[in-house]
């Protein structure tokens, strides 16, 4: 029996296909770009695993590869990128997944405001903002500050915070430089803590299985630096927003599979910030794996055949495994090609068993320092508490340094 999978993210195949064997799957992953996965194919090689090469981005080329699969019972789409897609194959294949016009819906972001907002579910909306927009009428439409973002983005791309008209009017203009993914639009910002809440949800059900710390760059707004699991909040708030991200999901129609729930918590709440329809990326699976002390991946086998996850109702208990994680992104000090990446080896004696987890290959050119794809690689490192996870990866990662050549 197979289970296709629709590209993935960089890091997790190995355990999906570690799960898929256990449940007497094989797993195909379809993919454009197998460089991506270089540190995964890299480890040990599993039996339940084979690879089809086929743009992704071409529809019709990836439903022909799935009708001459053997055997196809399921599949997987762990991304962003591919969601729409991937809705639109299984339902072409009659496979079980989300709903196509849900998918087309949670990557709307502008959509996603504007209808939590109607339904009390956001205090603020959003406005598209049209190539011929002044920053007065944006200004007017969402008030100050304020953020612009691409409506489909993805990897903090093409996301400005605007504090002042000067400001806004700098993002717009460079706004119209910029090729993106959907359309623009501002919405307000919101002043808080940022975290992500990791949910599962089957027939309608929403099960909390943590909530992620984040840390963005003080410079680079939107720039991820550093992800913690589990965040230790009060009892109240985790069951709070439990029920707040239930509610979120089932407004925009999100009833099965995993999702990772990125909000401010103010001082008023829990605002949305956006909705991805999948497990976290950036070792947030692996995370909630060592954490959780469960394969988490194991669900996306179970509700790829269309069946009930286990670990919607599996006993977890973070306190009882307590490996808490965090993991730090690692960027170079400035642009140019990459030529090395000194250090990764000098943290294994350090405490918490740091890890390098690289995202970048030697000789990228890197012209930009503002978004993930500036990301080298990935520190991961644990603790018997969060706290102390935390200050074992950012103690570790101080000896990882990119080396840049040719650049600034």
């Amino acid at each position: 029996m197979t289970i296709a999978v629709l590209e993935a993210l960089t890091f997790g195949l190995g355990r999906l296909a570690a799960a898929a064997g256990e449940a007497g799957e094989r797993l195909c992953l379809l993919t454009g770009n197998r460089e991506i996965y270089r540190h995964e194919l890299d480890g040990p090689a599993s039996d339940a695993l084979t690879i089809v090469d086929v743009d992704t981005r071409d529809v019709a080329r990836c439903s022909a590869v799935l009708s001459a699969l053997p055997d196809l019972r399921g599949l997987i789409n762990s991304t962003d990128t591919w969601l729409v897609a991937g809705a639109e194959l299984a339902a072409r294949h009659g496979l079980p997944g989300t709903d196509p016009a849900t998918a087309r819906l949670i990557r709307d972001k502008l959509a996603v405001r504007r209808l939590l907002h109607a339904r009390g579910l956001s205090h603020g909306t959003a406005v598209a903002v049209p190539p011929d927009a002044t920053a007065e009428t944006v200004r007017r439409a969402v008030g100050l500050p304020a953020v612009l973002k691409d409506s489909a983005g993805t990897g903090s791309r093409n996301v400005w915070l605007v504090r002042d008209a000067g400001q806004l009017g700098r993002a717009l203009a460079e706004a119209a430089t910029r090729s993106l993914m959907g359309r623009l639009f501002a919405e307000p910002y919101f002043t808080g803590t940022l975290y992500s809440a990791e949910t599962l949800s089957w027939a309608g059900r929403t099960r909390l299985l943590g909530v992620t710390g984040r840390l963005l760059s003080a410079r680079r707004f939107g720039r991820e630096e550093v992800l913690s699991f589990p965040a230790m909040l009060p009892a109240a708030d985790l069951t709070a927003i439990e029920r707040w991200a239930g509610e979120v999901l089932a407004a925009v129609g999100h009833g099965q599979g995993f999702a990772h729930v990125e909000f401010v918590l103010t001082t008023g709440g829990p605002e949305l910030v956006e909705i991805n329809a999948r497990i976290g990326g950036c070792l947030a699976g692996e995370a909630m794996c060592r954490s959780l002390g469960v394969n988490v991946y194991a669900a996306m086998i179970d509700m790829a055949l269309g069946r009930a996850p286990a670990l919607l109702d599996a006993p977890l208990d973070p306190a009882a495994t307590m490996e808490a994680t965090a993991t730090v992104l690692v960027y170079p000090d400035g642009t140019g090609t990459l030529a090395a990446v000194e250090g990764v080896k000098q943290p294994a004696s350090h405490p918490g068993a740091p890890e390098w987890y690289p995202t970048m290959a030697i000789g990228t050119r890197v012209a930009d320092l503002g978004d993930q794809r500036a990301c080298a690689g990935l520190l991961l490192a644990t603790g018997p508490t969060t706290e102390l996870a935390l200050y074992n990866a950012l103690s570790a990662a101080r000896a990882v340094r990119p080396v840049m050549a040719d650049g600034s």
